[in-house]
């Protein structure tokens, strides 16, 4: 198989996954996956908060994509923007209370979409050999 072959088994994956993910999202909790990606990044930040410039490289998204993206999610009072201190050109997000509700609602939400598309990609011959080498993986 080529790497270009490869590649798009990988991109299939992928897709099948966050597909799922997403549907599960919508449908319980209004969250798609970039907006559940940006809570889970912040909460797990051990100051609760990130640098915008930073967010934006961790989700995968231009400037202006997250941008949009936080101020949907602080609009609907799940994460606060602000001004560093410090340095007055950056500027932070923060999950709120709010925010860290309903991303514990959500998660389990996220993981039995993310099992589930993995063991249906699992059954799939062109796809099993990436749902091994996910499980070989060592835990971060």
């Amino acid at each position: 198989m080529s790497r270009a072959q490869g590649w798009r088994r990988l991109a299939a994956l992928h897709d099948r996954i966050e597909d799922r993910i997403e549907r599960a999202l919508q449908e319980a909790h209004g969250l798609n996956v970039n907006e559940y990606c940006v809570l889970h990044l912040l909460s797990q930040q051990r100051e609760d908060h990130m640098r915008m410039q930073r967010l934006a490289e961790a989700v995968v998204l231009s400037q202006s994509a997250t941008t949009r993206l936080v101020t949907r999610l602080e609009d609907r009072g799940l994460l606060a923007r602000y001004i560093c201190p410090t340095d007055r050109r950056g500027i932070y997000a923060d999950v709120t209370e709010s925010g860290r509700e309903l991303l514990g609602r959500a998660t389990p939400t996220h993981d039995a979409a993310f099992q589930d598309a993995l063991a249906e990609a699992a059954e799939d011959p062109g796809l099993a050999p990436l749902v091994r080498a996910l499980d070989a993986l060592p835990p971060s």
